[in-house]
Parts: structure tokens; C-alpha cells; sequence
């Protein structure tokens, strides 16, 4: 199956997989490091595809998707997602799918374009609070020499030797996509293939480095203010005082959005899809379908 659906935006070459039909476009967008989304989310966006439209915006660095210098603020990255859209075609209003990091893309988006933004979806979203919270915990030169060490040790699995063999449970196949059966033999190939290919790109670095910073300006574009539907997992973070679960529930509270926790950890669209297909379908049907 092709997957590739490169146009150009700010001089690089962004994979925009479409497939689908629907007046309703539901965009999957990448949590941080997510080396290859357009494969990482096939399990929620296949089943959501025999009834809506569905988008798969590959960043810079990511998937097929070619590299860039530019850089990896939040208002650089959500411009980005929006004119590679119009590029592949694909018009407003949307349903935005986020996963993780990606959460700081929606909220700003959705706050700063509400004419463009329906509903957002949240496949265990990152909340602009949680990072603010840990920055007051973990000062930015300690994460930020964490991350470096990090980032030492993903050149090193790059390479696909022995560190790549024995950490593969928790690198290569840290999602359970490669020992599951939702990806076909074909796919866990180009999956492993883009996974060492990407790894260790700076395009990643960069979004890491500068996480504190985009939260703070997602937070500062207020709460989201579009319907909006929370899976959350119980994923631990830096800082042991810091909880993801009671973070993104409280968020999405404050929202008014409609809350579903979940057990199976922050990869969880490979193991509940059926579930969070069915939830996003049935809210989707009522708050945006409905609603018009």
C-alpha cells in the first residue's frame, strides 16, 4: 500500500496520507518522536475511515516526510500542519485527532483558528499544565541535559546493533505495533525501516527542547473552547508529583469535555482501537454531525 503524499511547504517535502470519504475530516496528528504516525495511528484511523475522511499530517522529520531547519516553535509547527493541508487539498473545518505532544499543537490551533477546528480528539493528549507543572519541579537545564543524554543513546540504537536488539521492546516496539496484528508484514517493515531512519532526527531534539516553552503558549491561548472528547491514560512523567491522569481530567472538565480513562497505557490506540473508534465515531455523530 502507498502511503506517500509529499507537498511542498517551507521548502521541505511533508507526507499528507489521505483515505476515506465523508464531510467530516478527522487530522491525526504526532505526539513527539512518533517515527512513523502514519502507520502509528492506522489502527483508530482505519476503522474511522468507512466514515469519514481521514488526514495523516507526517511533520518535518517524521514518517516520509523530508527534514527542515526551521524552527520547532509552536506557531511554526501549527502553521506548518495548516498549509500543508491546503496543499494535499484537504479544506477546513476539521476534527483534530492529537496524540501526546501534538495536544500543545491542537489547543493552539483550535484557539487561535476556532473557524477552522470543529472538535479536537484526544488519544492521551499532552496538557500545556503538565509540562508547566513539571518545569517548576525539574529545572529546564536539568531535562534539558536528560534529553541530551537521550538523545546520545538514540544515535546509538540509529545504528540497529546490539543496544538497538536488546531495548527494542522499549524503542522499536514500545507501542506493541510490531508484535500485534494490525499492521501487516509489509508495514512492520517500512514501520522498522522509517523507525531507524528517524530516530535520532533533530527535528525531534528541537520539539523536545523547546517543550516548556510551546506549552506555555498553548496555555496561554486559554482552554479549549470546541467540543472535545479525552481518552487519558495513568502514564507516569518526570516528576513523581506531577499526574497525568489528574491533569488531563481536570482539563478536560474545564473544557466541558466528555472524559474516558484507560488502563492500557499512552500507546493505547494499538490495543483499544476498536473502542476508541466506536467512542470517537459516536461523539463526532452528536457534537459535530448533529450540531450543524
Amino acid at each position: 500500500m502507498n502511503y506517500d503524499n509529499k507537498v511542498n511547504v517551507n521548502g521541505t517535502m511533508l507526507n499528507v496520507y489521505t483515505e476515506g470519504k465523508g464531510a467530516v475530516t478527522v487530522v491525526f496528528m504526532a505526539g513527539n518522536g512518533v517515527t512513523c504516525p502514519v502507520l502509528e495511528y492506522k489502527p483508530v484511523y482505519r476503522r474511522l475511515s468507512e466514515k469519514y475522511r481521514i488526514a495523516v499530517i507526517e511533520k518535518a522529520g517524521y514518517g516520509l516526510s523530508g527534514g527542515t531547519n526551521e524552527p520547532r516553535k509552536l506557531e511554526n509547527l501549527v502553521e506548518s500542519d495548516r498549509e500543508a493541508l491546503k496543499k494535499a487539498g484537504i479544506a477546513p473545518p476539521y476534527v483534530l485527532a492529537a496524540h501526546s505532544y501534538s495536544g500543545f499543537e491542537a489547543i493552539y490551533w483550535a484557539n487561535t483558528y476556532p473557524d477552522e477546528v470543529k472538535a479536537v480528539l484526544s488519544m492521551d493528549m499532552g496538557i500545556p499544565e503538565t509540562a508547566i507543572q513539571q518545569s517548576y519541579e525539574i529545572t529546564e537545564l536539568k531535562r534539558l541535559k536528560l534529553l541530551d543524554r537521550q538523545f546520545k543513546v538514540l544515535k546509538l540504537i540509529a545504528r540497529d546493533g546490539v543496544l538497538a536488539k536488546i531495548t527494542r521492546s522499549k524503542t522499536e516496539n514500545v507501542s506493541g505495533l510490531m508484535t500485534g496484528t494490525e499492521l501487516n508484514s509489509e508495514e512492520k517493515e517500512l514501520y522498522q525501516q522509517l523507525f531507524y531512519r528517524n530516530i535520532a532526527n533533530t527535528e525531534y531534539y528541537e520539539e523536545a527542547r523547546l517543550m516548556t516553552e510551546n506549552a506555555k503558549k498553548a496555555e496561554a491561548t486559554g482552554v479549549l473552547k470546541c467540543p472535545c472528547c479525552f481518552f487519558i491514560s495513568d502514564m507516569k512523567t518526570l516528576s513523581k508529583n506531577v499526574d497525568w491522569r489528574k491533569i488531563g481530567t481536570e482539563y478536560a472538565q474545564k473544557c466541558g469535555g466528555e472524559v474516558h480513562l484507560s488502563d492500557k497505557g499512552h500507546f493505547m490506540y494499538a490495543y483499544i482501537p476498536d473502542e476508541m473508534a466506536e467512542t470517537f465515531d459516536n461523539f463526532i455523530k452528536r457534537k459535530v454531525i448533529n450540531a450543524k
